[in-house]
């Protein structure tokens, strides 16, 4: 019996790369996609392929130009003729005061966060439909309580939230779709000792008094993709507790 096939985006580092080890773990066949990291993603399917031969591959696209967009669901459907999952993981992530931001700014985050996983889905669809397949969809917490300076980000994430419970409904019953919300799992690159105050901040808010990991992520993603046949338009939030907080 062939290995189930997903489609990760992001997977070249971070939480799209645990999600892509705890799939592969699962005897799943992955596809991880990337856009700048290059040698990370081909040192993680190296890695991957280390451990089952000709389990994983990685394929480069820029999801906001929808040439290479296609080309990758062309790839990723064609690799190993099937496609049973879709994780959509890839995002972008930067403030941008209303009274600053840009028509590039919406550009950039929309067609990231929600134009990209709209279209992706929309490529894949008929695999996934043939396969009685499922996606998970990386929402955020933010995208009910958003971040102050953030509402490029945060509309980007209620709209993929929205999108999530629209094709729960609409590709029944022959797709399952859900999302994970994460709270603060890995705080955003490149933050300083400056930011210290600001991360205890979130803390205090987290009933749970602590980071999650990013195998709390890959898990509920590999749950709701492997585990759960009767679930589908549900977020899980992953936060520790913070929502309730907020």
């Amino acid at each position: 019996m062939p290995h189930p096939v997903a489609l990760i985006t992001g997977a070249a580092h971070r939480l799209g790369a645990h999600t892509a080890e705890t799939l592969h773990a699962r005897g799943w066949n992955v596809v991880i996609h990337y856009r700048g990291r290059q040698q990370q993603a081909r040192a993680l399917a190296d890695k991957l392929n280390q451990q089952r031969p000709e389990s994983a591959v990685c394929y480069h696209a820029d999801l906001t130009d929808m040439n290479q967009l296609r080309q990758l669901a062309e790839q990723a459907c064609a690799q190993w003729g099937q496609l049973n999952a879709l994780v959509n993981n890839a995002s972008v992530f930067y403030p941008n005061p209303t009274e600053d931001a840009s028509e590039q700014d919406w550009d950039t985050i929309l067609g990231a966060n929600l134009k990209a996983p709209f279209f992706l889905l929309q490529q894949c669809l008929p695999a996934l439909k043939a396969a009685s397949g499922s996606v998970v969809n990386m929402i955020d917490i933010y995208s009910e309580k958003p971040l102050k300076d953030h509402p490029l980000y945060c509309a980007s994430k209620a709209g993929l939230a929205a999108l999530t419970r629209s094709w729960a409904k609409d590709l029944a019953p022959d797709v399952r779709v859900n999302g994970v919300s994460p709270g603060a799992i890995l705080w955003p690159e490149g933050e300083s000792a400056a930011d210290a105050a600001h991360q205890q901040a979130i803390l205090d808010k987290t009933p749970l008094a602590r980071t999650g990991n990013p195998a709390d992520i890959a898990g509920a993603i590999a749950y709701l993709v492997c585990d759960a046949p009767f679930i589908t338009g549900q977020i899980l939030s992953v936060d520790g507790g913070r929502s309730l907080n907020m």
